[in-house]
């Protein structure tokens, strides 16, 4: 009766280990990996197991204040209504499939800093969950067009600073998730007297996808400020076939639109 006790307060109870198979995945693909069950001290019950994918966003409130917080935005459940035997060793294995849109961790094995996406796995014993943060990172390489992308940047002299996940969505552009994920450069040379900082979204499918460039430039002339560093928001977004993407030159695109969104077209810009 005493080792009930204990295994329902989390002594002596069952435990989960996830293992990830899979070194590195991209949007759209799967994840896979298994998940080692290990009975306690007694037999339990197992309302539920499962595995979540987590992304951490940054979430503005009312008043502007800005939190980070854990969302899930994946989840597959593995197991519910089962009993784990005491001392019992289970392998459950697990496929999860990553949305199209799910952020870019790494890029060619480099941590991107700024960006926290993980494995959670969820075991549910009587109401009571065991090892809630049970979390295993996941390195997510981006898929070969945003690749293109990204690389196109570097070549035109733009130095990545970081990234970051906010928790919204992009008027006038069909999002799926309820975040999206920015990827923050310092201009080069030839934009530095344009711009602060340019970040680049991408909100992919299965067949393209969007980029947005989302650039904070710099005021000439700021309203009842006068001369100063001060900045403005312009945004833009092109297409991307997935097809066509070894055949366009990126490189001159990128920086067409940049000079194109660089021009003055006020006196307060």
């Amino acid at each position: 009766m005493f080792s009930k006790v204990l295994a329902s307060l989390g002594q002596g109870g069952a435990k989960v280990d996830a293992q990830l198979l899979d070194r590195s995945v991209r949007p759209g693909g799967p994840l896979r990996g298994q998940v080692v069950l290990i009975g306690g001290q007694v037999d339990q019950e197992v309302d539920g197991l499962g595995v979540a994918l987590l992304a951490r966003v940054e979430q503005t409130d009312e008043r502007g204040g800005v939190t980070l917080v854990d969302l899930p935005f994946q989840n597959v459940n593995l197991a519910s209504n089962a009993v784990v035997r005491a001392g019992q060793q289970l392998t459950v294995p697990f496929e999860i499939h990553l949305p199209w849109e799910t952020p870019i961790t790494t890029v060619l094995g480099k941590h991107l800093s700024g960006m926290a996406v993980g494995l959670q796995t969820m075991l549910d014993l009587g109401g009571s969950m065991a090892d809630p943060q049970d979390i295993d990172a996941v390195a997510i390489e981006p898929l070969p067009a945003q690749h293109r992308i990204l690389d196109a940047f570097s070549r035109l002299g733009f130095q990545f600073r970081a990234g970051g996940l906010e928790k919204n969505k992009i008027t006038g552009l069909d999002q799926q998730l309820p975040f999206f994920q920015e990827i923050r450069f310092a201009p080069s040379p030839a934009f530095a007297q344009a711009f602060f900082e340019v970040a680049v979204t991408f909100l992919a499918t299965s067949s393209g996808m969007q980029v947005v460039l989302d650039v904070r430039k710099k005021v000439r002339v700021g309203k009842g400020s006068g001369l100063g560093p001060q900045g403005r928001a312009a945004m833009g977004a092109f297409p991307v076939d997935y097809a066509r993407v070894g055949s366009v030159n990126w490189e001159q695109q990128i920086e067409g639109w940049l000079r194109e969104a660089a021009k003055p077209r006020a006196i307060f810009d």
